[in-house]
């Protein structure tokens, strides 16, 4: 038997170059499944993203996804793609085995909390004041330079890991400090500013961006601290859950957010189109 896409609309084409279709999964032309693909507006037409790919009941067990997931790397690569990406659900556990087998790396995954209706307190001796509009220009400096370095560690190009950094940074602060539905703090400890977040409440749920412990403050306890200014500032906000990113390798920020009762609901993987 032979699994094939069929495409089942004309190629998408976007006015910024971006590109998409939607396929079938066929065995012998038989309809089993379908996925959908298109380069990532994340880092535009040189990657491309995986949707949607399932298998009926029916044909599951029977390599039919991987051969659909071959096919639409085909597909990317004649797009002229040089990665492909996925985002698979965490309770998916089969798609996650697939998706490694096939190569692909683990970038980073998306955790949750719900929240509490108490506000948790923060430790003797810190409290957080809103970051000033002098602060700011450095903080904003580092932190996309930072950023565009955990995308270029995992595989992106720099030039276009700077570019998302640059266009996340100002997607999400217009307007700087005074950005509506953003709060960015600085914690001190004692006197001494040992760290700062960056937090999203105009969403549901909330997000922590960015959370950072200065380099000589670290190993203290501050960035669990930082993470429990988050819930605060949640909880205040009326907001019933917390989520946030964190890239693979980062162990340290896994078991912290684990340890705080965060819970993994989707892994985003990659792979290089060679």
């Amino acid at each position: 038997m032979t699994t094939t896409l069929r495409p089942t609309e004309p190629l998408q084409r976007g006015a910024d170059g971006a590109l998409s279709r939607r396929y079938q999964v066929c065995v012998n032309s038989r309809p089993v499944g379908a996925v959908s693909l298109s380069t990532d507006s994340s880092f535009g037409p040189s990657a491309a993203v995986i949707h949607d790919l399932h298998v009926e009941e029916p044909d599951r067990g029977r390599g039919r996804g991987t051969v659909a997931a071959l096919a639409a790397e085909e597909v990317a690569r004649g797009w002229g793609c040089a990665r492909i990406g996925i985002d698979v659900p965490a309770d998916a556990a089969a798609a996650l085995r697939l998706a490694t087998t096939l190569g692909y790396l683990h970038r980073n995954r998306r955790m949750v909390k719900p929240l509490d209706t108490t506000a948790p307190e923060l430790p003797a001796g810190s409290l957080a004041r809103p970051m000033t509009d002098a602060e700011y220009g450095p903080w904003l400096a580092a932190g996309t330079a930072d950023y565009a370095q955990d995308w270029i560690d995992r595989g992106v190009p720099a030039a276009d890991a700077l570019a998302k950094s640059e266009r996340d940074h100002a997607a999400g602060l217009p307007q700087g400090v005074s950005t509506p539905g953003t709060r960015i703090s600085v914690l001190e400890h004692e006197g001494a500013r040992v760290g700062t977040l960056w937090l999203a409440l105009a969403r549901e749920p909330a997000f922590v961006y960015d959370v950072l412990v200065d380099e000589d403050r670290r190993g203290r306890g501050h960035g669990r601290t930082l993470m429990l200014l988050a819930e605060a500032q949640s909880i205040a906000a009326g907001k019933q859950a917390l989520g946030l990113n964190v890239f693979a390798g980062n162990t340290p920020a896994e078991r912290l957010y684990a340890s705080l009762g965060y819970v993994t609901t989707s892994y985003s993987l990659y792979k290089e189109l060679v």
